[in-house]
């Protein structure tokens, strides 16, 4: 089968494009998947680039489980949508031909203590950067939607880490929520599912997308690089006090987040996307008596609700462009430059 095979550690070029990978064999307890689409999520690169150092060392290069060596050669992709092309024992041959989305997450258990350390599909096991894959038939999760598999490969890692971001702070109806990347795949996610709760949202774009970020339900858009971001904040909240702070950026502009949030506020940051090492004045925290809330990924019931606001129409894909399994180094260069909203997606 064609695949993409990431065989080390490195720049582009540990990407190596093959026509010539067997096809995998579902196990007991698994499907075989034809893939149909699979998105291209930060997590790629930064495996790739194994940038998630360890806590001895924040340099140190590491994948996902940091501290614990990953497997080569690897394939990727972790945003799977397609259709059940064979099972392994102990699966119902009725699943053949079922269309399915990925939960890509391998849990160790329930709840969020099952996260702290669950394993990835395309990091721990092989992901969908080719034609076929094999996961877990519980990880196969039925979808029936009008949505093409571009369209539905946009969801899952986004849209599941945005609503999980959303559940550990507690974000509820009436609340003022500040969304940081609000253009990308997860800030777009948070901004569609705090809308979705009733929650006031003000975004943070790049120019040039603040119209998006308003058509996808922001009541007020901040535009990167705004000189005094807490003063821009303050305007745009019109007299509502900042709730919550929804982070996936991180970098230089972390100090003047924990200034934007009210006291008692919560900041969750699922990502580091501008720099993963922050100042931070504790004084800022305990005299606020702020909450700050790590988040990563989300729960089974999570994907599982996920899949319910898809079939229901209550979130809608935002594909900004698709290349074929052959120009994933184009897709990822193009990832990297971020002059584009919502998701980049891979076509076998």
């Amino acid at each position: 089968m064609k695949a993409v095979l990431l065989t080390g550690h490195g720049g582009l070029e540990k990407l190596e494009y093959r026509e010539d990978i067997p096809t995998p064999s579902p196990a007991p307890g698994e499907v075989l998947i034809k893939v149909g689409a699979a998105g291209v999520n930060n997590t790629d690169i930064w495996t790739r680039e194994g940038a998630y150092g360890t806590e001895i060392d924040s340099e140190a290069t590491s994948g996902w489980r940091r501290g614990k060596p990953m497997e080569f050669p690897r394939i990727q992709g972790m945003d799977i949508a397609g259709r059940i092309a064979e099972v392994g024992e102990g699966v119902p041959r009725s699943r053949i031909g079922e269309r399915v989305l990925v939960d890509f997450v391998l849990r160790s258990g329930e709840g969020d203590e099952g996260l702290v350390e669950a394993d990835l599909v395309g990091s721990e096991r092989d992901g969908g950067f080719a034609e076929y894959v094999a996961v877990p038939a519980t990880n196969a999760v039925a979808v029936e939607s009008p949505l093409s598999d571009e369209e539905l490969a946009t969801f899952p890692t986004a849209y599941l880490t945005a609503e999980h971001m959303l559940n550990r702070a507690s974000v509820a109806e009436d609340e003022t929520i500040f969304v940081t990347g609000a253009s990308g795949g997860v800030g777009s996610a948070l901004l569609q599912l705090a809308r979705l709760r009733g929650a006031r949202v003000i975004a943070l774009v790049g120019a040039g997308k603040e119209n998006k970020a308003y058509e996808l339900g922001a009541e007020s858009v901040v535009t990167r690089g705004t000189p005094d971001l807490p003063a821009a904040v303050a305007k745009a909240a019109d007299g509502h006090p900042v709730d919550v702070v929804a982070d996936v950026v991180g970098g230089e502009v972390f100090l003047d987040l924990l200034r934007i949030l009210r006291p008692l506020g919560r900041y969750v940051t699922a990502g580091a996307i501008a720099g993963p090492l922050v100042r931070l004045d504790l004084r800022t925290v305990y005299l606020k008596h702020l909450q700050l809330i790590g988040s990563t990924v989300g729960t089974r019931a999570e994907f599982i609700e996920l899949v319910r606001y898809i079939e229901s129409g209550k979130i809608k894909p935002l594909l900004a462009n698709t290349y074929p399994l052959s120009e994933i180094r184009r897709a990822q260069e193009d990832f990297l430059r971020k002059d584009f909203f919502g998701k980049l997606v891979i076509i076998p």
